[in-house]
């Protein structure tokens, strides 16, 4: 295509409004006579229904909500003591080896209905508040020591 064989680009004129009676669009300008689209500055919804209930008021509605959590799956201690040695792992891979839980890609929470007699080290599951309390107090981890800060005394200089 070469450029002496464009197409020349034509626009549409605008009408030209309020221009007196004898134009033909005069007078109200072709907006007709009175109402809520005949008045300046009008910006009606187009959802709007003229003070009419609308349809989103009229439609019966879904009570609650729906969580974008998914629900953990539950695997109590009294479980995993039946299931597991001392010490060994608990995940969510060796839990569905074992059959306790369905799928590994769900959460897994661990809850205590009896108090643990075996320890077990758990990755990628979820603990509950006991069970945690429990876990940590066995550990009996020492309070690292910290040194008190000494403050030392800022001297004002005079000029």
């Amino acid at each position: 295509m070469q450029l002496n064989n464009l197409k020349k680009i034509t626009s549409r004129n605008s009408k030209r409004l309020g221009r007196g009676l004898g134009s033909g669009r005069g007078k109200t300008s072709g907006r007709g006579t009175k109402g809520q689209k005949s008045r300046s500055g009008h910006n009606i919804p187009r959802r709007f229904e003229g003070g009419q209930q609308p349809l989103i008021g009229r439609i019966p509605k879904l009570r609650g909500f729906k969580s974008r959590h998914k629900a953990s799956q539950v695997v109590k201690i009294s479980a995993l003591e039946k299931n597991f040695r001392a010490g060994e792992l608990v995940s969510p891979k060796t839990l569905t080896e074992k059959g306790l839980i369905e799928s590994e890609n769900t959460p897994v929470k661990i809850l205590t209905d009896v108090k643990p007699s075996i320890s077990f080290s758990f990755r990628g599951v979820k603990l509950n508040k006991a069970l945690i309390e429990n876990y940590l107090a066995t550990k009996k981890a020492p309070k690292p020591a910290v040194a008190p800060v000494k403050k030392t005394p800022v001297k004002k200089v005079s000029q």
